[in-house]
């Protein structure tokens, strides 16, 4: 009977050390989510100033094409963040603690 005991805790240990690591690997994946949108607003915001001030029309094709993929980027991550249920709360909590470091 000792011994079956010692098997079945041996086994909900391990359950638990696999549970502790698949929840940190979620964890990972929102923050590293997180990170990219804001990475994408930045070149989002970027891609709309440098439409704003081109001046030729080579210029302004790159700038089109840039925005478009900008757009389209910061898109697609918002819709994959909102299939993980990330809030725009904890993307702007990202986005002020990287401008306070």
């Amino acid at each position: 009977m000792k011994r079956l005991w010692h098997g079945a805790k041996k086994w909900g240990q391990w359950w638990n050390r696999k549970e502790r690591e698949r929840q940190e690997a979620i964890e990972l994946d929102r923050l590293l989510l997180v990170q990219e949108i804001q990475k994408a607003h930045k070149e989002w915001v970027t891609a709309q100033l440098r439409f704003e001030y081109v001046m030729e029309k080579e210029q302004i094709d790159y700038a089109v094409f840039a925005l478009e993929a900008a757009e389209k980027r910061f898109e697609m991550l918002l819709k994959q963040a909102k299939g993980m249920q990330i809030t725009q709360a904890e993307v702007c909590a990202g986005r002020s603690m990287e401008g306070s470091s």
